[in-house]
């Protein structure tokens, strides 16, 4: 217990830090060498990828350059001072995006509409999205539905992330939790996703986030004296194809969402990414062979030069490659990996690196994917129970026994 209490300890003090790795970015004479924010343990993903984009474009810069890590006040302090005198703009608020900006240590409110790459709905006063608009980053996401599939008018109807939870959650509610049963026998990572992230983990940016549990209603009503009314019957039909749609884009980027990422991003434009509830850094290379790239950050990577950045090439990450920073294949120093995706090559490195214990990683893993659900799970019951509170309030108000319109209760999409 003690060896465990002292290794916690180690983590945490190491987690308040994090380290700069130097590499080269920039296309001909404009080319330079800059020293980027890698993320160690659980490091706040959101304001590691504000800062590296504001690194990247030259709006900041770490000084001295010999300094070799750096820390949240120390950042903070920098990126406050960059909004506070480069933004003219007299729609944005500044008191709302200065108010945000601790959060990004512990997690932004965040919810992806799966109408358009660049389409998020704000929440609250709408702090997160005017901390990217003040910093002038474009935050993007791939998680959009071809509007030419079948599901596209339930989904586009739905629109936003938070809105598809509330809806599965009232359904279920009609249903008496026949819709959402979770199977015991299914493992964790095989479930539905959820969008409440804890940290950042080092499995690699293509790492699969924590799901919840699959629909298992079938169109009968509880019982011949309990037929679903028409309104009830289509809001069930509705969340099934939603909760399908979750099923099938575990990694919150879609084929279409991918093929629009490629033709909106300009080539040479740096823009944050939203994916798998984690934020990173995305560029289009310029020339004739432009791809899109995620930076890649990892504390694994620290010391090897030649692993820069990762090309997104599909949506589960089968085909991604890690290149340099001339965009050129890497040939890690630490091991040959060739053939394997980039998330096995995180594992893989961290093994023969030696970073870390596996069977401490993977329960690690385990432990994380158990909270991550059992988050889900209560935002989930906590819908269920304000739905139910409403109809009967809203029964009591009215004297007739009728429920009404249920409040909607918001399911946090949360990335750190």
């Amino acid at each position: 217990m003690a060896e465990q209490i002292e290794a916690a300890s180690i983590r945490s003090s190491q987690a308040d830090v994090w380290y700069l790795k130097e590499i080269s970015f920039g296309d001909g004479e404009l080319k330079r060498k800059v020293k980027i924010i890698t993320q160690n343990f659980n490091g706040p993903c959101s304001f590691i990828a504000i800062c590296n984009i504001l690194i990247l474009r030259g709006n900041i810069e770490i000084l001295p350059y010999e300094r070799t890590t750096v820390s949240y006040e120390f950042l903070s302090q920098l990126v406050g001072e960059y909004l506070l005198l480069n933004c003219a703009d007299t729609d944005i608020d500044i008191s709302a995006a200065l108010s945000i900006m601790p959060n990004t240590t512990k997690g932004l409110d965040l919810n992806p509409q799966f109408t358009a790459v660049d389409s998020f709905r704000p929440g609250g006063d709408g702090g997160e999205l005017q901390l990217f608009a003040k910093a002038g980053i474009r935050l993007v996401h791939g998680w959009v539905v071809d509007p030419e599939s079948p599901t596209a008018a339930v989904l586009l109807r739905v629109s936003d992330y938070d809105s598809a939870v509330v809806l599965i959650a009232d359904a279920d509610h009609i249903t008496k939790g026949r819709l959402l049963c979770p199977d015991d026998s299914v493992e964790l990572s095989e479930r539905s996703p959820s969008n409440q992230a804890g940290p950042s983990s080092l499995a690699g940016s293509n790492s699969q986030p924590i799901t919840g549990p699959s629909s298992c209603y079938q169109d009968n009503p509880r019982g011949p004296s309990e037929a679903y009314s028409e309104e009830d019957r289509q809001k069930i039909e509705s969340a099934v194809v939603v909760q399908e749609f979750l099923d099938s884009t575990k990694s919150q980027l879609t084929y279409y969402g991918l093929f629009q990422l490629a033709a909106t991003v300009e080539p040479g434009s740096l823009v944050a990414l939203f994916r798998n509830s984690h934020l990173s850094v995305l560029y289009k290379s310029q020339g004739e062979n432009s791809a899109l790239y995620s930076l890649v950050t990892d504390h694994v990577f620290l010391h090897e030069t030649s692993v820069v950045w990762e090309r997104l090439e599909d949506i589960d990450g089968g085909w991604s490659t890690f290149v340099d920073s001339d965009f050129v294949k890497s040939s890690p120093v630490g091991g040959d990996f060739a053939g394997q995706t980039a998330e096995a090559t995180v594992r893989a490195y961290e093994v023969e690196a030696g970073v870390g214990d596996p069977g401490d990683q993977a329960l690690a893993r385990h432990l994380q994917a158990e909270e991550d659900a059992r988050a889900h799970q209560i935002y989930l019951r906590q819908a269920r129970l304000r739905a139910e509170r409403d109809r009967r309030q809203a029964a009591s108000s009215a004297g007739d026994g009728e429920s009404r319109k249920t409040k909607k209760a918001k399911d946090k999409c949360i990335i750190m």
